[in-house]
């Protein structure tokens, strides 16, 4: 177990553990959470080794394999699946061994290590590696494409694929979902589900500590409190505890009250001075009770609009991608006839690269609509947050240059939002998001995450909009500035139009839902849980494809077996009138003659098929072979062998899968080509 006994720990002259104490039982899934800065990611140093404490006993099982998600930003043109596999640390020293068993020619040494290496999983781990992309919300066509061409956030997926991919007793995850989008999120939340080991993880995400989280590290006031139960049962538990604390409190000052009262009264009274003196020493003995010190909270609001449109937007056989410099156009949703009504509440649904964030870009005139027609209501007022506006924030500006900048800009194009304009205007609207004293001339470059989505927000509040298009508005966001985001929109008077993956915002905000599935966007007929049931089946299909087109790890060619090649030639032409009679318009054909073509049609697919279905079979029958061998040496490898013929069959094993995989290769190959000449006859 995790053990920490009076654990002293220090940042800087910052004391962020003072006598703290914790454990961590084998196999719980532990949520760490508490107040930004409160030392949360102190002791995620201190469980990985990267911090020591400075007074105390903290142990853990040296034996035990950590994995961890990197945050460094992978730079490599090693194919994604490749880089996936490599986190299996187990599978890396196995395959290390093989090579130095296979240089020294020791036959024992040869045995063993092939027999490592078939027990860590070599002949799946493409299979395995591959799971976790299609999970996190790669396509299928994306799993061999080299890291560096994926954007900064789809490569944090990578990383975390890796340690998922990694065989590991202790699993730590910080802010895991902040670059997931919610099919992804479903999909992370039901792997950890079924994760063995000990889990520690920091998130924002309420439902999802909930889901996977069965024990809370509270860590407040330099102190770790333990409480049974996920992130609900804490704030329950919680808040029990402090209305008791508080009640305690109550009760010992008014009896601190009494002793004070009765010792300030006879003190000086002879008869009397010997219980005020034991009344004093009573007092000094009594073990204070702090009173409940509350953080201070957060909110905001967002002011009534100066109109409200109805409808605010209206879209007619829309279609909504993106155009190249060339002028060409790539088109991800389209004919979208629907409206937008004043007041409100969309979430926006729909899996990974199927458009969400094309459309919101589109409607916030990010981008221009392909075809169709976009009509906006009249005063219509965009407030929007995109995913990426974090970076659109200048990292050498101020919070009070960025707002003074907001307001010459609106002023310019006059559509000021009848906010005061003056720099003590701006720096008190600024003070209401918490920017107050130096943090107005701090640069915005300096500042976390979650500061700089504060100051996104305050420009999109201090413009007054009657329509709030926000695209994973949470990322950087705290737990109490989520709830603080989320009583704001319920009490905004405009339309919301929400892309996020916290399923507790889009519950409390959303009430109703919007599907952008299949190049289309429709109304959803259900609630979030629906969502995440659909979303979990489209991640099992993905899953069965990957494992049905590579059951073993595609290696090197089939060496003892030939591969059979199957050279796709023009059959035998049978009869060119018919051919150019079907090709012409039909005139006035009798049903004898229809029925004679179509049976041509007929023999002249089935010649064109016959060659690759033989081939199909015979592939089967050989992939039958190989696996009925395979699981004879798997067999016989569990008796007593001498150490060279160990060495033979796990040389024959590694061929059976080299072989396995190249046939598997082929056999889909010839699927491609059969369905390939299927679709042109039709």
């Amino acid at each position: 177990m995790i053990t920490l006994r009076n654990v002293t720990l220090r940042r800087g002259t910052k004391v962020v553990l003072d006598q703290a104490n914790a454990t961590i039982n084998p196999g719980e899934k532990v949520g760490l959470v508490g107040r930004n800065g409160a030392g949360k990611s102190s002791l995620f140093a201190l469980l990985q080794g990267k911090l020591h404490e400075d007074g105390g006993e903290f142990s853990w099982p040296r034996q035990w394999q950590l994995a961890q998600v990197s945050q460094d930003m992978p730079e490599t043109d090693q194919p994604c699946t490749e880089f996936v596999i490599d986190g299996d640390t187990r599978l890396a020293a196995a395959r290390a061994a093989v090579e130095l068993a296979e240089a020294s020619d020791d036959g024992e040494a040869m045995a063993h290590a092939y027999t490592d290496l078939h027990d860590a999983g070599a002949h799946d781990a493409p299979a395995r590696a591959q799971a976790l992309l299609l999970g996190l919300g790669f396509q299928v066509n994306e799993v061999d494409r080299p890291v560096n061409s994926f954007s900064g956030g789809w490569r944090m997926r990578l990383q975390l694929a890796r340690a998922l991919m990694c065989p590991s007793d202790l699993l730590m995850l910080d802010e895991p979902t902040n670059h997931l989008d919610l099919d992804a999120l479903v999909w992370l939340e039901s792997w950890l589900k079924r994760y063995a080991g000990t889990m520690v993880v920091i998130s924002h995400d309420r439902e999802f500590l909930d889901a996977i989280t069965s024990v809370t590290l509270h860590i407040d006031n330099a102190k770790i409190t333990r409480y049974g139960g996920n992130y609900s049962r804490f704030e329950d538990m919680r808040a029990e505890a402090l209305s008791q604390q508080q009640a305690s409190f109550s009760r010992q000052q008014d009896k601190i009250a009494h002793l004070q009262k009765f010792i300030a009264r006879f003190k000086a009274k002879a008869s009397k001075a010997k219980q005020a003196q034991s009344r004093v020493k009573a007092l000094e003995r009594m073990e204070k009770i702090g009173p409940v010190l509350a953080d201070a909270e957060f909110t905001f609001e967002f002011q009534e609009p100066a109109q409200l449109p109805n409808p605010m937007l209206s879209l007619r056989e829309a279609s909504f991608g993106y155009r190249a410099e060339d002028g060409s156009a790539t088109t991800i949703v389209h004919d979208v006839t629907r409206s937008v009504l004043a007041g409100q509440r969309l979430g926006i649904l729909g899996a990974n690269g199927q458009g969400k964030s094309t459309f919101v870009k589109t409607v916030a005139r990010d981008l221009a609509l392909l075809t169709g027609e976009l009509t906006e209501g009249k005063g219509l007022n965009i407030g929007y947050f995109a995913q990426q506006e974090l970076d659109v924030l200048r990292p050498d500006d101020t919070p009070l240059e960025h707002m003074i900048r907001l307001a010459r800009d609106l002023s310019a194009a006059g559509a000021l939002s009848g906010q005061g304009t003056r720099e003590q205007d701006l720096r008190n609207f600024l003070g209401r998001f918490q920017f107050s004293g130096d943090m107005v001339q701090q640069a915005v470059g300096s500042m976390s995450g979650g500061e700089k989505a504060r100051l996104v927000l305050c420009m999109i509040v201090w413009q007054r909009p009657n329509l709030l298009l926000l695209d994973e508005p949470t990322n950087h966001l705290d737990l109490a500035t989520r709830e603080a985001l989320a009583m704001a929109l319920n009490e905004f008077e405009g339309t919301v139009m929400l892309v996020s993956h916290d399923r507790a915002l889009l519950r409390s905000v959303c009430d109703e839902f919007w599907l952008v599935s299949h190049g289309g966007i429709e109304p959803f007929d259900g609630d979030l849980d629906d969502y995440q049931r659909y979303l979990l089946d489209m991640a099992k299909q993905k899953r069965e494809a990957v494992q049905a087109a590579q059951r073993a790890p595609a290696a090197k060619a089939v060496k003892d077996e030939p591969v059979v090649t199957v050279a796709v030639a023009s059959p035998k032409p049978v009869a060119a009138a018919p051919i150019a009679a079907a090709s012409a318009p039909a005139l006035a054909v009798n049903p004898a003659d229809q029925r004679r073509l179509e049976a041509q049609r007929r023999q002249q697919l089935a010649q064109k098929l016959k060659p690759h279905k033989k081939a199909l079979a015979d592939l089967d029958q050989r992939m039958a072979s190989l696996q009925t061998e395979g699981a004879a040496l798997q067999q016989k490898l569990l008796s007593a062998l001498p150490p060279a013929e160990l060495a033979q069959i796990g040389k024959r094993l590694k061929g059976i899968e080299d072989e396995t995989a190249a046939a598997e290769l082929r056999w889909l190959e010839l699927s491609e080509q059969i369905e390939a000449i299927e679709a042109e006859a039709d």
